[in-house]
């Protein structure tokens, strides 16, 4: 069976390209328009990681991993931010958050999966 991940992000584009690029690889994708849209699709979506953005409507990237890291379930998946932010103090933020990885956007295909690689083991 395949290794479950949802990507989060309110670019409708960005989604595409990340799904495109993990279902090519093998994985399973879920996909959720902002960190609300995240939480409503949780709970069926036994997940093994998450790729979210930072900036989006409703619920941001860092705003997502608290909650997401509050749920027993989801207190160990790997979260990575694949975001255009790449300052050092939104990279904390994000780390003091519950963050495993940054990737800054626009991203390499290669890049996102080696990343994924890494963290899923």
């Amino acid at each position: 069976m395949s290794k479950v991940i949802m990507t989060v992000d309110d670019s409708a584009s960005v989604r595409q390209m990340v799904a495109f690029t993990l279902k090519g690889a093998g994985y399973t994708v879920v996909e959720a328009v902002d960190g609300k849209d995240a939480l409503a699709k949780l709970p069926t979506a036994q997940i093994h990681m998450m790729i979210t953005d930072l900036n989006m409507p409703n619920l941001d990237g860092i705003g997502l991993i608290k909650e997401v890291r509050a749920l027993p379930a989801y207190k160990f998946i790997p979260i990575v931010m694949l975001t255009t932010e790449s300052q050092d103090t939104k990279k904390q933020e994000g780390k003091s958050a519950g963050a495993t990885g940054w990737i800054v956007k626009p991203f390499k295909p290669d890049q996102l999966l080696a990343v994924i690689k890494k963290v899923l083991g």
